[in-house]
């Protein structure tokens, strides 16, 4: 058989691909931290500390139980499977009993439900009746307890995008996970200060039309939930998870994405991957293709020079390898950039504690292999002049598992498209990695420690009152400071933060401009401006309110604050001099620098002023006041 994987390799024109055609169907689950004073189950600090060491740790291990419909869910049994092993971190202010699941959940967080609530309103939910808290599964180390807390809030929303309504299905309460901080040989190592941070998860239907459009749904709910105001920022508040599929393939979900700005490219290498997926399939079925049983090989490569290889035979591991019938010229073939069928194959051996695995589509010679070693092999397999094979080396306890779940991917490259949860890989390429199969709705039951909540009149009433409302929002913002700066602030993470400081400051397109445009050229310079707090910011703008500081000093005072966390405002204006000189005594400054200067213009004797005094001076004070000195000497002249 001939492959032609010239074609299959190639590029495909992504922005000329049918997508209605292909079959696309795309849906966004949205996940965003609130703004809470505790944690959605207990009196705990929700807010990260940026550093603070644990106080210590508990070790466990976790296994699939069945959900409320009596069946093991596939992923969890996936995770169980692997036997892994997780450290908590504990930590002072942000951890309690009830985060390692020693101690039952306090009563429902009131303040996290309410702003849900008015979130959901804007999103047009219509609200349950009452809340049912519930465990959903989750055995990959992510929480102590196996399990996370969520409550559906309601369903059958939508939002506004052009002239089309995207669904909204439903719209969750749920607790956070924790954050994995590391690894430590096959343990893996987790905080549990981020577990049970309250946040709503928003779940869109599958009728986006394009990647594109994914992306500007995002941005639009992103937008609503910024209005709501009750809710966290910076890196890793917000996150979105995407489910795609096209017709010949299956509904993949892509976990934490984090930049929308590649969300639609993330989306198009999906599709792209799912497109040749396909194509593999439809040729390795004409070629009646099949995967054999993983075969010891570690006699044949006992003296091998592939160093990858004879250092795990070293250390008293095992080698072994399977046939791929029918598969040569494929197991190379480029799903994504720098992504090919083999790194598929290779993710699933991975999860077994190996370090992937070597197949025949690679220049086996650049390893080391020798010609005899490729032969034996290939008689050991029975493999043919279309087939091709795979090597996994590593530890005895894990390469025989390790080479099982590669042998059942490459079976399913037979099939088409596996149901995955995958990951970001390279956020620069776009591409994913498998992480576990896609989870099915076996893995809910009951949360037997917490009693439903009911839904009442009154608190739909004020759910319906606090909702925002994006296009009075815009309103307002586009009278303040006109519409370009209104949209570009209604996208803006630093959108609640321009409504904290306007309250006060009424120079509203200063405040814009400053957070726009300033801040943009001060962090492409080196400055970390998203570093400093927020209390700060808003007094450093009430200054120049007070007409303590000029505008030209709100930028020198943002610098010194960008460089230090713990730098203070007053003594940065005291040390660096940038109290605003005005009124009387400017003029009396502006009088002594006039003296015995000819000036042939006002505009010059501005610049020069301005070259001395810039950081301590308005400009249009200062050419008030030249103007009004200067007119005698004017008048004067021309008497002469």
């Amino acid at each position: 058989m001939k492959m032609q994987n010239a074609n299959m390799n190639g590029v495909l024109d992504m922005e000329k691909l049918d997508y209605k055609k292909l079959g696309f169907a795309c849906g966004l689950e949205i996940h965003q931290r609130l703004l809470t004073k505790e944690k959605l189950f207990c009196s705990c600090d929700p807010t990260l500390p940026e550093s603070s060491p644990s106080r210590g740790y508990i070790v466990r291990m976790q296994r699939a139980v069945a959900g409320e419909l009596g069946e093991v869910d596939r992923a969890a049994k996936f995770e169980e499977a692997k036997q892994g092993k997780f450290r908590y971190n504990l930590f002072n202010a942000s951890t309690c009993l009830v985060e390692i699941d020693e101690e039952p959940p306090h009563p429902l967080n009131a303040e996290a439900l309410e702003i849900a609530l008015s979130i959901a309103s804007a999103l047009g939910l219509k609200l349950v009746d009452e809340l049912q808290p519930m465990r959903k599964e989750v055995v990959d180390g992510s929480n102590p307890s196996a399990f996370q807390r969520t409550i559906m809030l309601g369903s059958d929303g939508s939002v506004k995008l052009g002239n089309r309504s995207i669904p909204i299905s439903m719209m969750s309460l749920e607790e956070e996970s924790a954050g994995i901080e590391g690894r430590s040989g096959s343990e893996i190592i987790y905080n549990t200060d981020r577990i049970g941070i309250p946040l709503v998860e928003i779940d869109t239907d599958a009728s986006i039309a394009s990647p594109q459009e994914a992306k500007e749904l995002a941005l639009k709910i992103g937008t609503i939930l910024r209005l709501a105001g009750k809710v966290q920022r910076g890196i890793g508040s917000i996150r979105q998870d995407v489910n795609v599929s096209i017709k010949e393939g299956a509904r993949v979900e892509i976990k934490g994405v984090q930049e929308l700005d590649s969300m639609d490219r993330l989306i198009e290498n999906e599709v792209l991957r799912q497109v040749r997926l396909v194509e593999i399939a439809k040729r390795l079925k004409a070629e009646h293709a099949s995967v054999g049983a993983p075969v010891d090989i570690t006699p044949i490569l006992k003296s091998t020079a592939v160093r990858v290889i004879a250092n795990q035979l070293k250390a008293g591991g095992a080698a072994v390898a399977f046939a791929m019938k029918g598969f040569k010229g494929l197991v190379g073939t480029e799903l994504q950039p720098n992504r090919r069928l083999g790194s598929e194959i290779s993710d699933y051996a991975k999860m077994y504690g190996v370090n992937g695995i070597i197949h025949s589509d690679e220049d086996l010679h650049a390893y080391g292999f020798s010609e005899e070693e490729l032969s034996s092999i290939r008689h050991k397999l029975s493999l043919g002049e279309h087939d091709a094979f795979a090597i996994v080396a590593g530890p005895k306890e894990s390469v025989s598992r390790a080479a099982e779940s590669a042998v059942e991917r490459a079976k399913y490259a037979i099939v088409g498209v596996p149901l995955e949860t995958r990951g970001v890989l390279d956020a620069e390429e776009c591409t994913t990695r498998f992480l576990r199969p896609l989870p099915g709705g076996s893995r809910m039951y009951p949360e037997t420690d917490l009693l439903p909540v009911a839904i009442t009149e009154e608190m739909r009433r004020k759910a319906k009152s606090q909702a925002p409302d994006i296009e009075k929002e815009t309103a307002i913002l586009s009278e303040q400071v006109g519409a370009q700066n209104a949209s570009q602030l209604m996208l803006s993470p630093r959108l609640q933060l321009y409504k904290r400081i306007t309250i006060s400051v009424k120079d509203y397109m200063f405040v814009a401009n400053t957070l726009l445009q300033k801040f943009t050229e001060l962090k492409r310079n080196g400055f970390e401006v998203d570093s400093i707090d927020e209390d700060k910011l808003v007094s450093v703008f009430r200054l120049y309110e007070d007409r303590r500081i000029t505008k030209q000093a709100v930028e020198e005072v943002l610098k010194e604050l960008s460089r230090s966390t713990s730098a203070d405002v007053e003594k940065i204006i005291t040390d660096k001099k940038l109290e605003r000189v005005t009124g009387k005594e400017l003029e009396k400054e502006v009088s002594k620098m006039l003296k015995g200067s000819e000036f042939k213009s006002s505009g010059e004797a501005a610049a020069f002023i301005m070259s001395r005094m810039r950081l301590n001076v308005d400009g249009t004070e200062l050419n008030s006041i030249i103007s009004k000195l200067l007119k005698p000497q004017v008048g004067a002249k021309r008497k002469k």
